[in-house]
């Protein structure tokens, strides 16, 4: 399988690009996007409500947390892994942040930071779990996933942990440098850029496709495939904590119960935008845009005064729809 992106001559022969993989992969983004303006387009006509600024903001908030953790899983897929343990990842570095801002009194940049690192932990064990003990990544991180889930539970003492006395730590996710935009949308937005700069510039992003385009022929070249891997999975990790901080500091409290559920949002969102989840190929801006997908889908469905039972259904449908776009597309580059 050949690779979207340009690699250094170092890299094998297979992730060489090729003009056909990366048309397709660019016709993906282009439906996608098309698919994106006809589900706002719908929601605009079904319901009064929906084109409510306040509601817009609402989703680009919603997306911007999806997103977030999107863009690290966009790393991971790359490679050909998968990574489960985002949403309660995400949770786990909420509680975190909670801990070091509330209960040890560290000044806010520290407890973000802290919160950040978290994640950036949780991607390492991920890593270590899959490179250096062979786990699978769908184990492995299914594993991390109950874990974090655990953790969330029991350093919170299962109570939200709120962030009232914390000055300032609202203003991350609700404050707006650019009137009338959600700060929380901005750190998306220059979160993508800086993962766009990472996939296609660094060796990080070079790595992680070669790895997924052909893992056997990337080691052959000298490549130290099991060390590449923990990084990825690091990196991941660490748009994981970003978006547990953005998730607290949006609702101003950490809410150990959530988080399940989020992962198969993230990685729909990464599936719908063009990535392959064999790997080898990934783009994100078609991350962004399924992240997007994903928020207004669930928002205008909401809107619409859908019962929850049959919002789940219609985003298990729409994920089932992008796995399997996502076999056709395979089937048309092999």
């Amino acid at each position: 399988m050949t690779s979207t992106t340009t690699v250094t001559d170092a890299l094998p022969d297979a992730v060489v690009t090729s003009r056909g993989p990366r048309y397709r992969q660019q016709l993906q983004q282009i439906l996608a996007f098309a698919g994106l303006v006809v589900i706002f387009a719908f929601f605009s006509v079904a319901s009064p409500y929906f084109l409510d600024w306040a509601n817009i903001k609402g989703i680009l908030l919603a997306t911007a947390v999806t997103g977030i953790m999107a863009l690290g899983a966009t790393f991971v897929i790359a490679t050909g892994g998968i990574d489960l343990s985002v949403g309660t990842g995400m949770t786990l570095c909420a509680v975190m942040t909670g801990v070091f801002l509330t209960n040890l009194g560290l000044p806010l940049a520290v407890g973000v930071l802290g919160g950040i690192a978290a994640g950036a932990l949780l991607g390492l064990v991920n890593g270590l779990n899959v490179s250096f003990l062979g786990i699978p990544p769908f184990i492995a991180t299914l594993a991390t996933m109950m874990v974090a889930q655990g953790l969330s539970l029991v350093i919170s003492g299962t109570k939200p942990i709120y962030f009232s006395d914390v000055a300032g730590f609202g203003q991350i996710a609700l404050g707006e440098l650019v009137p009338g935009l959600p700060n929380a949308v901005l750190i998306f937005f220059v979160a993508a850029v800086v993962a766009g700069v990472l996939l296609s510039k660094s060796l990080v992003g070079r790595y992680a496709l070669s790895i997924g385009s052909n893992e056997e022929a990337t080691a052959i070249s000298g490549i130290d495939v099991r060390r590449w891997k923990v990084v990825v999975y690091t990196v991941a990790g660490v748009f994981t904590g970003l978006a547990g901080v953005v998730m607290a500091s949006r609702l101003n409290s950490a809410q150990p119960g959530l988080g399940l559920g989020y992962e198969l949002e993230a990685i729909a969102a990464v599936v719908i935008g063009g990535t392959s989840l064999r790997g080898g190929k990934a783009t994100i801006l078609g991350t962004v845009i399924g992240a997007l997908i994903m928020a207004t889908l669930t928002n205008g469905l909401r809107i619409m005064s859908i019962p929850q039972e049959w919002q789940k259904v219609a985003v298990g449908v729409v994920i089932l729809l992008a796995v399997y776009t996502d076999i056709l597309r395979r089937g048309k580059d092999a």
